[in-house]
């Protein structure tokens, strides 16, 4: 959270993770004494289900929507071979649905086909092929096309469910998602700064784990098709999918089956953003601050609390310089001792935040 604010990101949401136990209160509960006096920033929850979801379950959902967590975190696959467990049913997946359309929440999901993912596995391991510079075959761009249109479907025979398609990092995930809203569907894309610049060839430098979460990194055409996204409409978001480990942490695994995923990228995701997009590609300022900040309040009922200038507002600003322009170091950083946009040229960088009012 330090970080996030040293780089202009007042809020945070994390995952209330639900694993076969307890309540969904509970979890969200055990979340907030993890939270509680130990944040910089403000903060909220995904609710992340996995797994087979029992009948009682169910209910719970409603009430936390109305309790102010909209957003239930789905996952359409495993990830990988060894800690299965996430992936929901289609007919669980379902029945969830129901109820976010009837209590207003949205639907937060990682969609990969099961199947072909799976299958990958199997393949490379039998061709022998099991380092993790291959991830981008089994976490590849048919899955994502197969995966974001049934459960972009099965969304719109629910009454056109609203969904958040988290992590998209190919160009069929675009054009699915693209299909979707021309139909007039409430679907949106959030793509990672790290999908935007970095691509599978990445995975072939030293400590090439760095650049990795799930779904893997993808081809350059992939990227043009993410950057088009944006100004059509179909990418709303540029998120982290942030995890805060040690270098030794993320490049223990080497391997197609125990790789980390999540990324180091809070702290520089706004100065990066402002540079690939309003210096480098011309975007209007408002676009820019749609992209990382107002959408994903607006998604996530937290707007205008969040998200805005205005009255009633949290005052929360982040005063970009772009007279401070910057070299990425993780020297310089706040998060842990490793990044991977070293060396990165920023063009801008927060001198000041505030948040709800008060100087960070």
């Amino acid at each position: 959270s330090k970080a996030a604010i040293h780089g202009g990101t007042t809020t945070l949401l994390d995952f209330a993770n639900w694993q076969q136990s307890g309540t969904l209160e509970e979890v969200i509960n055990i979340r907030k004494q993890d939270w509680s006096g130990n944040c910089y920033a403000d903060y909220g929850y995904h609710v992340m289900l996995q797994g087979a979801i029992p009948p009682e379950i169910l209910p719970q959902i409603g009430e936390v929507i109305q309790e102010g967590y909209p957003s239930i975190k789905i996952f359409t696959t495993d990830i990988t071979p060894s800690r299965r467990g996430r992936k929901i049913n289609h007919g669980h997946i379902w029945e969830i649905f129901k109820i976010l359309k009837k209590e207003g929440g949205i639907g937060a999901i990682h969609a990969e086909d099961d199947e072909i993912v799976m299958h990958m596995y199997d393949v490379l391991k039998r061709e022998g092929r099991t380092g993790f510079e291959n991830l981008a075959e089994v976490h590849n761009t048919m899955s994502e096309d197969l995966s974001f249109r049934r459960i972009i479907r099965l969304a719109e025979h629910v009454d056109g469910t609203p969904l958040y398609m988290m992590h998209v990092s190919a160009a069929t995930g675009v054009a699915a998602i693209e299909a979707a809203r021309a139909k007039g569907f409430p679907i949106y894309g959030e793509t990672l700064h790290q999908y935007l610049m970095f691509t599978h060839e990445h995975y072939k430098r030293p400590n090439g784990q760095i650049y990795h979460t799930y779904p893997s990194l993808k081809e350059t055409s992939d990227q043009d098709a993410l950057w088009e996204g944006q100004l059509r409409g179909s990418i709303s978001t540029v998120a982290t999918d942030e995890i805060c480990c040690t270098l030794s942490a993320k490049t223990q695994g080497s391997q197609i089956d125990d790789t980390t995923g999540g990324n180091a990228g809070c702290e520089p995701r706004v100065s990066v953003m402002y540079t690939e997009t309003v210096k480098k590609r011309g975007y209007t300022l408002d676009k820019f601050t749609d992209l990382v900040s107002s959408n994903a309040a607006k998604l996530m009922g937290m707007y205008p609390k969040k998200g805005a200038l205005a009255a009633g507002s949290d005052a929360d600003i982040t005063v970009l310089d772009p007279s401070e322009k910057r070299t990425v170091t993780a020297a310089r950083l706040h998060e842990t001792d490793y990044t991977p946009w070293e060396g990165y040229e920023a063009e801008v960088w927060p001198t000041l935040t505030v948040l709800r009012g008060k100087i960070m």
